[in-house]
């Protein structure tokens, strides 16, 4: 359960760091990630100097996470959002004592010559365009989950990142996490027999309506048209801005993507990269009354090679398998394994009683780690654990559930092309349109 200040970020407020949680994030990021190598620790001049992309309430954080580690530094900060650069300034100023300088326009920190690398924290719709820039430009990048709105702007930053030679973490921080490197670790053992069977659930009872506000004007402070960017032009609705702006489908995929990329990324990890071969979804808005367009209550049925997947979400319910309000269940023939925040479950099948029943606890937040590794392995040049290959392959899966439920239609996926062989309007949903005059580099479709 997050505390009071990291919910205060990811609501939006500003918040002052205090000594003690400034301290907290030192710690966690020596605990839980790794020290740099002997002969790669940063000297006296040995900075690493990153531009934040995106200043809402996760790009703080990120940021904070980022500063914590001594050796970074932020010189610029960036949003389309005066308000909104202006409490990122804050945390810069607060933490290193020097304020970095703003803009509006994400191009003016790609173009600038004293960045190694750019942290992008926008919403989904504008992930793909700074990071094929950024990688065009040189520069490392971390950049938020999805990857993109598509699997087509995902793989055109995967070409991109290949291309140019550059670092790319998606910040999908469990990967980095303790207790699920543990699950998936024992998922892989065999122990849990043949498994052929997962299930993911997200339950949330603090998602509820967010009304039906009228179209009127942008906030004087905020470049509306540049927010959109390569979206359609509509006008301003203060449901379509910050945060909510995850439940419409011109900016994001709703929970199928802001919560199942974080889950099935768990299962991709410990069942390997086999593509599915057929997606099913059904779903709609069941409950809530508003303008939002992404499903409330959705399913979505992935057969897998070797195994089949549910992913499944509700709102206004907080109360899902186990009473766990989200999670991840590993169904094999000799056991079940059940994951989430608090740790994991091993539950022996009761006819064979192979497995010793055994509960595991949890570890501590993992975005320190995550961080760490990125930070690592810019110097190291080697691939971080969240690279773009891993993370556009979790991203797609993703994708692929709500491209079922928009397209109704059961899906066969033919994953080398990245392709839907059997369903034109599916298969355009790949792919998405770029508002004029906004193109991105290497995207194929």
């Amino acid at each position: 359960m997050p505390g009071a200040e990291s919910m205060a970020i990811r609501s939006g407020r500003g918040v002052r760091m205090t000594e003690v949680s400034r301290r907290n994030l030192v710690a966690g990021a020596l605990a839980a990630g790794l020290a740099l190598p002997s002969g790669a620790r940063p000297g006296a001049n040995d900075r690493i100097r990153i531009g934040l992309i995106g200043c809402g309430g996760m790009g703080r954080g990120d940021l904070q996470t980022f500063l914590a580690n001594k050796e970074v530094d932020c010189p610029i900060v960036c949003d389309v959002d005066d308000l909104q650069a202006g409490r990122a300034r804050y945390v810069v100023e607060d933490m290193r004592g020097v304020a970095p300088d703003t803009c509006r326009d994400f191009r003016r920190v790609i173009e600038r010559k004293d960045l190694d690398a750019v942290l992008v924290a926008t919403p989904d719709h504008w992930h793909a365009l700074p990071t094929v820039l950024a990688c065009q430009a040189g520069k490392d990048v971390y950049v938020e989950k999805p990857l993109a709105t598509s699997i087509a702007e995902g793989r055109a930053m995967l070409d991109a990142a290949k291309r140019h030679a550059r670092v790319v973490q998606m910040g999908t921080q469990w990967r980095s996490g303790g207790h699920f490197r543990e699950a998936v670790e024992f998922v892989r053992s065999g122990k849990l027999g043949k498994i052929r069977f997962v299930r993911c659930w997200a339950y949330h009872d603090w998602l509820g309506a967010i009304g039906n506000p009228p179209d009127g004007d942008p906030p004087p402070q905020v470049d509306y048209d540049l927010w959109l960017g390569p979206a359609p032009k509509r006008p301003f609705n203060p449901n379509r801005f910050h945060f909510h702006f995850r439940w419409f489908w011109d900016y994001a995929g709703g929970l199928m993507t802001d919560w199942g990329v974080h889950l099935i990324n768990i299962v991709l990890w410990a069942m390997g990269d086999a593509p599915p071969k057929t997606v099913t979804s059904s779903g709609g808005k069941y409950v809530l009354d508003d303008n939002s367009e992404t499903p409330d209550t959705q399913i979505a049925v992935y057969d897998f090679p070797t195994y089949a997947l549910i992913w499944e979400h509700q709102v206004q319910c907080g109360v899902g398998m186990n009473d766990r309000p989200w999670g991840i269940w590993f169904s094999g023939t000799e056991g079940t394994l059940i994951l989430n925040d608090a740790g994991w479950e091993i539950i022996s099948e009761p006819k064979k009683q192979t497995l010793a029943a055994a509960k595991h606890g949890g570890s501590p937040d993992a975005r320190p780690a995550h961080v760490r590794n990125f930070l690592d392995c810019m110097r190291s040049r080697q691939q971080p654990v969240e690279n773009l290959e891993f993370g556009h392959f979790v991203s797609s899966v993703a994708h692929l559930g709500n491209i079922a439920l928009r397209s109704n239609a059961k899906i066969i996926w033919d994953a080398k092309n990245e392709r839907v062989v059997n369903d034109r309007k599916a298969d355009r949903l790949v792919g998405v349109t770029y508002r004029k005059p906004w193109t991105l580099p290497y995207m194929r479709r």
